[in-house]
Formats: C-alpha cells, sequence, structure tokens
C-alpha cells in the first residue's frame, strides 16, 4: 500500500466490516473501526482469529494492533482516506449515515458502500454534489476477506477519478475489482446467486433432490467449472470449434423453453421448515457447528483461489 491509502475507516462492526477490517490491516493499513454496538472491542477481538487464520502471513495479534475502535462516527472518519461503509440494508438509514460521513471525513475521502443492493444514486440523493462524487458502491462478495470479487458501481454523480482510485486501492489489496456500467438493484453477483438460488429452493422443496445433495450437484459441476471458465466462455468452449455461434444455433431455442420450466418456489412456512432442516441437518447450527464449517470454508476457498491464480500465470 502506497501512504495515500494508509488510513481506512470500517463503518459497521457486522460480519461484513469486521472482515473488511482485517485485510484491511493485513495489508499494513491502519484501520479504525465504529460502531455503536456496546462489545465492540470484544466483537473485533473474537472476530480476528478465526479471519487471521484465512489471511496467511497474518495473526490475531498483529491484525489488531493496526485496528482501534471508537463508538464517535465523527472522530473515527476525520482522518480517512476511505470510509468503507457496512451498515443495514435500508436506504433512508444509508442516506443520513453518509450525510453525517461528509460532514466529519476529509473532503478527498472515498465512500464506499457495502451495499448488497442499494446503488449509490439512489443514496447520494439530497447529498451535495460534492460529497455525491466521492460515493460509490464497492460491494465485496462474503467473506469479503477471502472472496477476491469487488464490484465497483458508480452513481450518477460519482466522479470518474474516484472510480479509478477505487479500482486501484482494491486491486492493491490482492481483490479483483469489476466495475459494472450500470446500476441495477443486487449489482451483478447477487443477481446471479439468487438466480441459482431460486431453482436450488425449488428443487429441494419439490424433493427432487435434498439440500445437501443440491450442494454435491453444484460442487461437483457447475461450481468448480465456473471458477475456472465463467457462464460465457464455458458456453463458448462447449461447442467446440464452433463456439458460441454454434451452441446458440443448436441449443438457443431449447434453452429459452427451459428458462418457461424453471421453478418459482413460494417461500411459505413447509418451504422454509423443509430448507432450514435439511441443511441443519447437512451441516449444523450454533456458534461452533458455525466456527468449524466456516473454517473449512475459508481453507477450500484460499487454497482454490491460489490454484487458479497459479494456473492463470502458468
Amino acid at each position: 500500500m502506497t501512504p495515500e491509502w494508509k488510513t481506512v475507516t470500517v463503518v459497521g462492526a457486522g460480519t461484513i466490516g469486521l472482515a473488511w477490517a482485517a485485510l484491511f490491516a493485513s495489508h499494513g493499513i491502519e484501520v479504525t473501526v465504529t460502531d455503536p454496538r456496546e462489545d465492540l472491542d470484544e466483537a473485533i477481538d473474537d472476530a480476528l482469529p478465526m479471519l487471521a487464520a484465512g489471511l496467511p502471513g497474518s495473526d490475531a495479534a498483529g491484525l489488531r494492533g493496526r485496528i482501534r475502535a471508537t463508538h464517535d462516527l465523527a472522530e473515527a472518519v476525520a482522518g480517512a482516506r476511505l470510509v468503507q461503509e457496512n451498515g443495514p440494508e435500508n436506504l433512508p438509514f444509508k442516506q443520513q449515515l453518509f450525510a453525517d460521513i461528509a460532514r466529519h471525513a476529509p473532503a478527498a475521502a472515498v465512500l464506499a458502500t457495502s451495499s448488497s443492493g442499494i446503488v449509490a444514486s439512489r443514496i447520494a440523493d439530497g447529498l451535495p454534489d460534492g460529497v455525491a462524487a466521492r460515493l460509490l458502491v464497492a460491494h465485496p462478495f462474503n467473506p469479503p476477506h477471502l472472496v477476491p470479487l469487488v464490484e465497483i458501481v458508480p452513481g450518477e454523480r460519482t466522479a470518474e477519478d474516484v472510480v479509478e482510485a477505487a479500482v486501484a486501492f482494491y486491486r492493491a489489496l490482492g481483490k479483483t475489482p469489476v466495475r459494472l456500467r450500470k446500476e441495477v438493484p443486487g449489482f451483478a453477483a447477487n443477481r446471479l446467486q439468487s438466480a441459482v438460488l431460486q431453482e436450488a429452493i425449488h428443487l429441494v422443496v419439490s424433493g427432487v433432490v435434498d439440500a445437501a445433495e443440491l450442494d454435491t450437484v453444484m460442487k461437483a459441476s457447475l461450481g468448480g467449472r465456473y471458477a475456472a471458465v465463467g457462464p460465457f466462455e464455458s458456453f463458448h468452449l462447449g461447442g467446440g470449434p464452433g463456439g458460441i455461434r454454434h451452441m446458440m444455433r443448436h441449443l438457443g431455442p431449447g434453452l429459452a423453453e427451459g428458462w418457461r420450466r424453471l421453478g418459482r418456489p413460494e417461500l411459505d412456512d413447509d418451504a422454509v421448515a423443509t430448507v432450514v432442516h435439511q441443511t441443519e441437518a447437512a451441516y449444523g447450527h450454533g456458534p461452533e457447528a458455525y466456527r468449524e464449517r466456516a473454517l473449512l470454508r475459508d481453507r477450500k476457498q484460499l487454497a482454490l483461489t491460489d490454484a487458479l491464480r497459479h494456473a492463470d500465470h502458468g
């Protein structure tokens, strides 16, 4: 990290905010975390051992030495080069929060929201042009300290140099920033995830497979394939030398017909009970089960990311 990015403030100490804080600290950044929760220091201390396990070369004590906590929002953002907001997914709340942040943060600070679906233009509505110019979405895919993607989604009034600075910042963290060309609710990754989850729930509540079997199907097919090549490259390669032209000509009509047969499950009480029961039966529930499964997920994600990066570079 260059000196320009040596101070970052994380607003909101939930799962996403704490993961961001650990990632920033692992790159030598001085991080301030602010949240009104009374147990703020304890929450940071409790989260860091598991987060550090997913950040090679880091340990909880070293990360904690670069993270300070405060309940005072104004004091927290006063010296920030970038503010990473992780508050509730509530538009009026975010609008008020960013108005408060803007009053106290430096005039050049980049204002980034981790929102998973609310576009920057709506959050900036009512803010002065100079503030709106510095506000954008920087949406991570959970867990942020491990999964490479960060969706960069500028608002209608976001300045281009702010977008470029944000892209450079997240790339320097080892992330894979992708700039979206249009603002759409849910952005790109969550819309794709929602489409897959819709059919996954349909298949489970319809009794085609149970939850654990559905996960196995995904991991043993599309999950691995799409980690190596995305949907379009996969489809292109599936057409052999004729590529996607061949696939569209021969399979296109069938695809369109198949879309009409996809399920549209209702999340009524019975459906929710089925999904919850099967998932908890397969993976457990409660703090200990969460910790065990999350650590396993993180090890797998690290191994997968490392393997793919080595493959990409020969």
